[in-house]
């Protein structure tokens, strides 16, 4: 079997090209640009076309014989690539009937980790302590992973681990053995009109679990674990790992757990100073503020300074009202336009001062763009010893990372 994945760089389908890999079949795709998993995927062997997808690549690779389309969500319906594998007759579906694909003919059995907040890191830390107790575990996970590659599966793995995303409902695609529930509070106004509309999938999720962890459980038994992990991830992932193994001493889970190294973007350390964070929405940019001020007591540095890039125009109509205090902690705030992706017609593009118009410490706010004044402005901190922390979902993670630390433009 061949699979053509369209968008292949993105957190979710890079990791999901490296599972389907794996597990003996034929992968490649494209993307428009590079993004932290290409060399990852480059490496295994997958191969991946970068530049615009006007069709000519996967035209080749039709003419080699394709099975299977797979595309991500953020695909708009007149995509080149889409319409082109539409035209051919092949299989055409979204990464979630791929994934469920994999489970089945695997024979696995899913512990999916789904919420609004915290899954990623949660997930990742399932998979750090099943990997190092030796659990036989499959997984994919929606970032780089520092310990590990993205996503990964090998003959005999029992469990598949996977960070199950609620955008588009792709989490309703599946039966997990256990689901976990870290948070439901809301997110993906362009999908789930009302709150109570993106709950009751998430209840829909629960229903068509073998079982469930939402309790919140003992969160402070965990004082070491690093980057934005916060505690109660850390809770739920030892219970995960308890049920998944309940010969496993909970102690020794918990050590390990406290090991935990953190993942990509989530409060990655670049470079001294410099940091990069998913945050994207005012209640985890709150919750990256805190975790910002714990790091400049451990570090002896001056202050925290906020890089800010709003996600999707439609988002900022639901949150322009509550970004009002979670800047408070920031010393300064640079603002960048908000990344707009798969954006509703007609509807208004909110600017810059619309969106920080009732934020309470709005005088501490630069507009700034990504160019070489921004990169200036960072390193003109760093020297007088704040950090700088990037809180985006969107293109300014790239752009950072291609600028500080160890990838940066030479």
């Amino acid at each position: 079997m061949k699979i053509y994945i369209s968008g292949i760089l993105g957190p979710g389908m890079g990791p999901l090209a490296l599972m389907a890999k794996d597990a003996g079949i034929s992968v490649c795709g494209s993307d428009e640009e590079k993004g932290v998993i290409y060399d990852e995927l480059v490496e295994a062997g997958i191969e991946v076309y970068v530049g615009e997808q006007d069709g000519k690549f996967l035209q080749e690779k039709l003419d080699e014989g394709v099975d299977w389309f797979v595309y991500t969500s953020a695909l708009p319906v007149d995509h080149k690539e889409l319409m082109l594998a539409l035209e051919s007759g092949i299989k055409v579906t979204k990464r979630d009937e791929l994934t469920e694909f994999l489970v089945q003919k695997l024979g696995l059995k899913m512990v999916a980790v789904a919420g609004t907040h915290g899954k990623t890191t949660t997930t990742a830390m399932i998979v750090w302590a099943a990997l190092k107790f030796g659990l036989p575990v499959a997984y994919l996970v929606g970032t780089t992973l520092g310990f590990a590659p993205s996503g990964s599966y090998k003959k005999g793995d029992k469990f598949f681990v996977y960070e199950a995303d609620e955008y588009d409902r792709n989490f309703l695609k599946f039966h997990p053995w256990l689901s976990v529930l870290v948070s439901v509070t809301y997110d993906h106004p362009d999908i789930y009109k009302t709150r109570e509309e993106y709950v009751e999938a998430f209840e829909q999720f629960k229903s068509q679990s073998e079982h469930v962890l939402e309790t919140q459980v003992d969160a402070e038994k965990f004082d070491k674990v690093v980057g934005a992990a916060r505690r109660e991830d850390a809770g739920f992932a030892t219970e995960a790992l308890m049920k998944m193994e309940p010969s496993l001493s909970r102690e020794k889970v918990i050590e390990i757990i406290n090991e935990f190294p953190g993942v990509g973007r989530r409060f990655e350390r670049l470079e001294d100073g410099v940091y990069s964070d998913y945050a994207h929405n005012p209640e985890e940019v709150a919750a990256t503020m805190d975790i910002a001020q714990e790091e400049i007591k451990l570090r002896g540095k001056k202050g925290v300074v906020a890089l800010y890039q709003p996600h999707q125009n439609e988002r900022q109509y639901e949150f322009k009202d509550d970004y009002k205090d979670v800047f408070l902690k920031a010393d300064k705030i640079l603002w960048l336009p908000t990344c707009l992706v798969r954006e509703k017609a007609g509807l208004p593009i909110l600017s810059r001062e619309e969106l920080t118009a009732g934020i309470t410490n709005k005088d501490d706010i630069i507009m700034v763009e990504m160019n070489d004044e921004l990169v200036d402005l960072i390193r003109k901190f760093q020297r007088e010893g704040y950090i700088v922390v990037l809180m985006s979902v969107g293109t300014a993670g790239l752009w950072l990372r291609e600028h500080f630390g160890e990838n940066k433009i030479k």
